[in-house]
């Protein structure tokens, strides 16, 4: 009997397209537009609109999902041909060594000796990306980090999902726990019209609770994989990484600094001291809170400029690791003192190919095939991820998205306030499977749930949480993510494989979030 082959993710995600072109000839059209009622306050009133059936705009929806992914396609490519350029100077696989045998040196503490390092290696990572996660929404960011923590994983003997975990799925359940993320909390209490980050008390111990519980999940898993590494489920998919690994360990690294390190040097040298100058006091957004007059960008220069002096003299690799690490630094500080995105972040990255290729001594025309080789690389990971877009696409144009919302929400008529809050929780966490993004779900959602919570005297605040949760566990396995698309594309790990081994991981955050939300309701709290 011939076995049965599980569908390629394109086939898998063309599927969903074909399902939800067809729920747009059975779901009438519908959308919410602004009214301003007798008070003259602004309220979201539902009406219905003409059917729009998608049939044959399955195949422009492709074309228009690579339109509206743009962004993180490009972003994808630039990212894989600078790593690949990275990759190339071996400086990965000196710092992997470096860093497992300095990390062994942690045995001699008794405390992590009953933990043991790697776990605890693992966890101080994923507590880092959590925070980061929590504070100001790392999403897209996560892409560029599993580039490098996956092969990390792999060569300390776990799989590529542990690797996914430790970044992707770490900074997802911070993204949940929402502390002072401006993206979701921010937005959505401001539509709420309640203070903003208010209730920060109740979702500093949700984002403990949320990780704890993630954290025990992921590290027993991890163990299991340490214990018997073909137990995991992408065994095989994992040969990808081991023979790259295996081939690097192989070649033989030669510690060397060309005279075009020193160059790459001076020249970036140069350019920090010009940011500098122009840039002498930065400002930090943390949630709600601003840090004014902070110099940090003259401190990392000078640090840089100190710190790469040191690694040049000993070797070139030390100094691409350095070029890493401080571009890492200048995200973060991009990110929360400067507002930036995508395009920054990958402009960033790609500054970093070109300076660590200068310093390996590559020519122009060297620099330009590994960045092509880098590019085909990670090619079918920005594929999925425009394939991906055209599930939204479709449920845009068929004009359903907002008569499923407003189906849900009749639905909670008559409900006490645990079943309400309770039902917007499942109502969020369902769009969610939808529109992924949290900002334009606060926008489509809030405006109504906040004034029917109202009506029924349930705390403006719970409803918020509600909304935190829904939009936040479901981001890890929904295949409308982007985000979550390019991961496991970088990672090369099939769609199936990742919801065989997350779905009774995130139904079990899922059920945690809904007991997190009742004492929302029965509890007297600061800000509820």
């Amino acid at each position: 009997m011939k076995k049965r082959k599980i569908p390629h993710t394109y086939v898998i995600i063309f599927y969903i397209i074909l399902f939800c072109a067809a729920l747009t000839w059975f779901v009438p059209g519908g959308k919410y537009v602004p009214h301003i009622n007798a008070a003259g306050v602004t309220e979201m009133v539902y009406e219905l609109t003409p059917s729009t059936p998608q049939s044959w705009q399955v195949f422009a929806a492709l074309f228009e999902g690579f339109v509206d992914k743009a962004d993180i396609i490009i972003f994808i490519l630039i990212i894989g041909g600078a790593f690949w350029i990275v990759n190339d100077s071996k400086a990965f696989d000196i710092g992997t060594l470096s860093f497992l045998r300095k990390a062994k040196r942690l045995e001699r503490n008794k405390l992590i000796q009953k933990v043991g390092v790697e776990p605890f290696i693992i966890t101080a990572i994923m507590l880092l990306f959590s925070v980061f996660g929590a504070v100001f929404g790392m999403s897209e960011e996560t892409i560029a980090f599993t580039l490098v923590l996956v092969p990390m994983a792999i060569s300390m003997g776990y799989d590529s999902i542990t690797g996914v975990c430790i970044v992707f799925v770490a900074a997802g359940l911070g993204f949940a726990g929402a502390i002072l993320n401006p993206f979701t909390i921010g937005i959505a209490q401001g539509l709420a019209g309640i203070p903003l980050f208010s209730g920060i008390e109740y979702r500093i111990f949700c984002w403990f609770v949320i990780n704890i519980i993630g954290f025990t999940w992921i590290l027993r898993y991890a163990a299991k994989v340490k214990k018997n590494p073909e137990s995991s489920i992408v065994y095989h998919e994992d040969a990808y990484w081991r023979q790259l690994h295996a081939t690097e360990e192989a070649t033989e690294i030669v510690y060397h600094t060309p005279r075009m390190a020193w160059l790459s040097f001076g020249l970036l040298s140069f350019i920090l001291a010009l940011f500098a100058w122009h840039y002498p006091l930065s400002t930090l957004k943390i949630g709600n809170e601003v840090i004014e007059n902070l110099p940090l960008i003259p401190i990392l220069t000078v640090l840089f400029i100190i710190t790469s002096i040191v690694g040049l003299r000993k070797t070139v690799h030390l100094y691409i690791l350095n070029l890493l690490f401080f571009t890492i630094f200048f995200l973060i500080v991009g990110v929360m003192g400067y507002g930036w995105y995508i395009m920054e972040i990958a402009t960033l990255f790609f500054g970093l190919g070109i300076a660590a290729g200068l310093a390996n001594d590559k020519s122009p025309n060297e620099l330009v095939q590994l960045f092509m080789e880098g590019c085909k690389d990670i090619l079918s990971a920005a594929l999925i991820v425009g394939l991906a877009g055209g599930i939204i696409m479709i449920l845009k144009q068929g004009m359903i998205i907002d008569t499923i919302l407003h189906s849900m929400a009749e639905g909670m008529e008559g409900l006490g306030k645990v079943a309400t809050v309770g039902m917007m929780y499942v109502i969020q966490t369902l769009i969610n499977l939808i529109i992924p993004s949290g900002s334009a779900k606060a926008a489509l959602t809030m405006p109504i749930m906040a004034p029917f919570s109202e009506i029924i005297g349930l705390s403006k605040q719970a409803t918020v949480m509600a909304f935190q949760f829904g939009d936040g566990f479901t981001n890890m396995i929904t295949p409308t993510s982007g985000v979550l698309i390019a991961v496991l594309g970088v990672s090369r790990i099939p769609y199936d494989k990742w919801v065989k081994w997350a779905w009774k991981f995130i139904l079990l955050l899922i059920l945690v979030g809904f007991l997190l939300l009742i004492p929302t309701v029965l509890i007297p709290m600061n800000g509820f």
